[in-house]
């Protein structure tokens, strides 16, 4: 059986003093390396609370979260950023890419920021824009990309650190539903080659190409069976 990587029990957030809103409530949820997890809910659901969390950006009111087996109320805060550039990477719906930079620059700029090494950065920022079909877009300006072709090198970009997980916030939102199929094949790409995956979205068809899928509703977690043939 593979190893655990997010591991969450009686998990509650709670924002604000006297009357407190309450985000999340009582979330229990395990993943393991190499599943692709969708968490499906409606706006304000507490979906994108609960990424922050699984990302190492928020920390729990209550309840315990170990991230690879280690318990994160236990870290530092510069651990704890630390853990988050070394072993999380990111994509967002807004795609993050700075228009001035070329696609490869945009790739070796997060290793920048996790102060990786310098002598090969360009090799393998040009690696894992081969790993999601844009290396020949290497030189190219984010405006002459395609939504998808940018969503593709934000991919490349979370990659480019080797992260023991993925985190697709909203991946797909941007994209028409020919780039959306692209995008979520990639995905499906890098879940076969056993990459751990958590991605939110609102979209009951782009949840359901996930291996798992939790709905959240109200700031509460359940779980949602799907039958697929071969698993």
């Amino acid at each position: 059986m593979s190893a655990e990587v997010i591991r969450i029990e009686a998990l509650e957030k709670r924002f604000g003093t006297g009357v407190p809103v309450v985000a999340l409530h009582d979330v229990n949820v395990s993943i393991r390396a190499g599943e692709w997890v969708a968490i499906n809910g409606p706006s304000g659901s507490g979906k994108s609370t609960l990424l922050h969390i699984i990302g190492l950006l928020d920390t729990a009111t209550t309840g315990s979260y170990w991230f690879e087996g280690d318990d994160v109320a236990a870290m530092s805060d510069r651990r704890r950023a630390g853990v988050r550039s070394r072993r999380v990477g990111f994509v967002f719906q807004a795609f993050h890419l700075l228009a001035y930079r070329s696609v490869a620059e945009n790739v070796m700029l997060a290793d920048v920021y996790r102060h990786g090494a310098v002598g090969d950065r360009r090799d393998r920022a040009l690696a894992a824009l081969t790993r999601v079909g844009m290396a020949h877009r290497c030189d190219y300006l984010p405006t002459q990309l395609s939504g998808g072709e940018r969503q593709r090198v934000a991919i490349a970009r979370a990659l480019l650190g080797e992260p023991g997980l993925l985190l697709c916030d909203e991946p797909t939102g941007n994209l028409d539903s020919a780039t959306t199929e692209s995008v979520l094949g990639l995905l499906e790409e890098l879940h076969r080659d056993a990459m751990t995956i958590v991605m939110i979205t609102h979209d009951h068809q782009v949840a359901a190409r996930a291996q798992r899928v939790l709905t959240i509703t109200d700031g509460q977690l359940r779980e949602q069976m799907i039958a697929r043939s071969g698993q």
